[in-house]
């Protein structure tokens, strides 16, 4: 299955100007815990509730801070196309555990995220299962 059919096609997003306090906000309202900064409709960072949170220690007026200086530049992105297996891949890559989805041209069309690819096996393991429990009927978990 490709990355472009999980996880949710409307991202939340905010700007590079935005300012952190802005970001939190978003993030509780929204109830997320990422937020894609885009530019002409791709990613150009990426801001976590974890990088919010870590904010607070290095900043002192952390309400005012812009979200540059506290998001991930150049977010690790896959292509709308690849395969779920991938996600697997780019989390040891990069070791991290959201991605930013993108079409051909680079534009922000999804995100998928490790609990997108958790779900996705558990379904094919579900399905694995009712075919070993059609083809063997004495069989029982």
């Amino acid at each position: 299955m490709p990355v472009g059919n999980l996880g949710p096609d409307d991202v939340v997003t905010a700007s590079p100007e935005s300012s952190l306090g802005e970001i939190t906000e978003t993030l509780d309202s929204e109830n997320v815990g990422a937020i894609v900064i885009t530019e002409d409709e791709s990613p150009i960072g990426i801001i976590t509730d974890r990088d919010a949170a870590l904010a607070i220690h290095q900043h002192d007026d952390v309400a005012d801070v812009s979200v540059q200086d506290v998001m991930s530049e150049d977010p690790a992105t896959l292509q709308e196309d690849d395969e779920a297996m991938e996600i697997s891949r780019a989390i040891e890559n990069h070791n991290v555990r959201r991605f930013p989805v993108v079409d051909d041209t680079g534009s922000l069309t999804g995100i998928v995220t490790l609990d997108d690819l958790v779900a996705t096996i558990g379904e094919q393991l579900d399905n694995v299962a009712d075919t070993i429990e059609a083809q063997s009927p004495e069989y029982s978990p």
